[in-house]
């Protein structure tokens, strides 16, 4: 079961290094990467699932994670993966898919991605 979690956190870093990537990376073009929703759906998937099998495998024997901290990253990646969805399907209406975005909303999604990683990393 640990192999299993282990393998739910690498999916998990991936996913959110592919949000923080692809919004970097688009910074200065008017569009956003369409792979940025592809990483927050799978960082939100795989930290749903690495948090159910810590729970359900007793791997927080020392009590984990306050839920308090995981109910808040949890709900700050939904929002990401919102923005991101509502994003790709903006940029979609214009240039073959790469079609500009609001800047409101790409920024939005850049913020929120470092909010959830600060979240994760001071929150004890």
């Amino acid at each position: 079961m640990e192999f299993l979690y282990n393998v739910f956190v690498a999916l998990h870093f991936v996913g959110w290094a592919i949000v923080l990537g692809g919004y970097i990376a688009s910074i200065k073009g008017p569009g956003l990467y369409r792979g940025v929703f592809h990483g927050a759906a799978t960082a939100v998937v795989a930290g749903v699932l690495m948090v159910g099998t810590a729970e359900m495998a007793d791997l927080w024997a020392d009590g984990g994670p306050s839920m308090a901290k995981i109910g808040v990253k949890l709900v700050i990646a939904l929002i990401i993966a919102i923005l991101a969805f509502l994003a790709k399907r903006q940029g979609a209406k214009g240039d073959n898919g790469t079609g500009a975005v609001a800047p409101g909303l790409k920024h939005s999604i850049g913020a929120l991605t470092l909010v959830n990683i600060l979240v994760a990393v001071f929150w004890n």
